[in-house]
């Protein structure tokens, strides 16, 4: 640690994305990213992009995105705002709505990002514990002086929460923004969406990595009020007016508008998740009931740090977190149908030896 950092270089303490492996053939199930490519239509906008356009800036308003994000989600443009992944969008978050001093609410598991973020721009905060099968007590983010942030479905858990209850937290904190994470909201029931038509504090943060395939191109989007919208463009004009480039708008506005690809894609890593999650049920694992791309499993016999280490030898990758008290589970994307038997193969083979 240098003397010539500044304090927010001091006090950070970064993210630890999953693990990356430069390696072929590797069987990758530790990043949640989507098994299967874009849609062919996406391939088709961004090769339509490409030439002598790249020597323009790409649109700081991003309305040709906006519009097709805010028409698949029958809201007004005005109510939307997309930023360079989701990650993104959660940092001019913190800055636009919570303030050094009040203390915000999330659930001390959670996605990791939450303190990361807390402790760059100071903001105080509390982790409210998750009970013991790992539902969120939604009593306990009532009256937060700050504000609540959380995703639905969580993270690393899987577990969904309903609209009821998110509905009765945003009651409750009138005064604060809540902020509600929804990276895999496509893989569950119903989005929160409708509750920004109900409740002016609510946003909602939407990302196109997972259900749409383009993690590559790093596109998220938040929708809310349009006082908050507003409060996000104020953050990404002083940083940054350019931060989605012209071939990820044109790929992401494609995706967005490619409906029935889109809904194949997710029915069918839905479907793969299911046949997983008895799968593992049948060897023994309690698996948590997953509402995302992935399983959140444990075994009362097989160590998950034995697990982990065993399938990476494989070159199988799963997220091991190692930390109390989930040290026991593994979180495991849902890859392709033949990804996932060579998965459940060495499983097998682990619990025969």
């Amino acid at each position: 640690m240098s003397k010539l950092w500044s304090s927010m270089a001091k006090r950070a303490e970064p993210y630890i994305p999953g693990e990356q492996i430069n390696k072929e053939n590797i069987i990758k199930l530790n990043t949640n990213e989507n098994p299967y490519p874009p849609s062919p239509k996406v391939i088709e906008a961004i090769a339509a992009e490409v030439g002598d356009q790249l020597r323009l800036y790409p649109s700081p308003t991003m309305d040709g995105l906006r519009a097709s994000i805010a028409e698949y989600n029958n809201v007004s443009q005005q109510n939307v705002f997309v930023g360079n992944g989701s990650d993104e969008i959660l940092a001019f978050s913190f800055m636009a709505f919570f303030e050094p001093g009040k203390p915000i609410l999330f659930p001390d598991i959670t996605y990791s990002f939450y303190p990361v973020y807390a402790k760059v721009f100071d903001i105080p905060y509390e982790t409210i514990p998750l009970r013991e099968n790992f539902t969120m007590e939604t009593e306990a983010f009532f009256g937060s002086q700050g504000g609540v942030i959380f995703p639905n479905p969580n993270a690393p858990t899987s577990l969904y929460l309903g609209l009821q209850d998110i509905e009765a937290i945003l009651q409750h904190n009138q005064d604060q923004v809540v902020i509600v994470d929804e990276a895999y909201i496509d893989f569950a029931t119903e989005s929160a969406v409708s509750l920004t038509k109900k409740h002016d504090n609510l946003l909602v943060i939407q990302t196109m990595s997972k259900s749409r395939a383009l993690a590559g191109l790093r596109v998220g989007f938040a929708i809310g009020n349009e006082q908050l919208i507003e409060a996000l463009i104020r953050m990404k004009d002083s940083f940054n007016s350019y931060p989605v480039d012209r071939l990820a708008l044109a790929g992401a506005k494609a995706a967005m508008e490619d409906v029935t690809y889109f809904q194949e894609m997710t029915s069918k890593i839905i479907t793969t998740r299911e046949r997983t999650i008895k799968s593992l049920s049948a060897l023994g694992f309690h698996v948590l009931p997953s509402a995302t791309n992935f399983v959140f499993a444990s075994h009362d016999t097989l160590s998950a740090k034995v697990l982990y280490g065993h399938l990476r030898q494989q070159d199988i990758l799963v997220r091991y977190f190692g930390t109390p008290p989930i040290d026991n589970y593994v979180r495991i994307s849902i890859g392709t149908d033949e990804e996932m038997d060579e998965f459940l193969n060495e499983i097998k083979s682990v619990l025969a030896k």
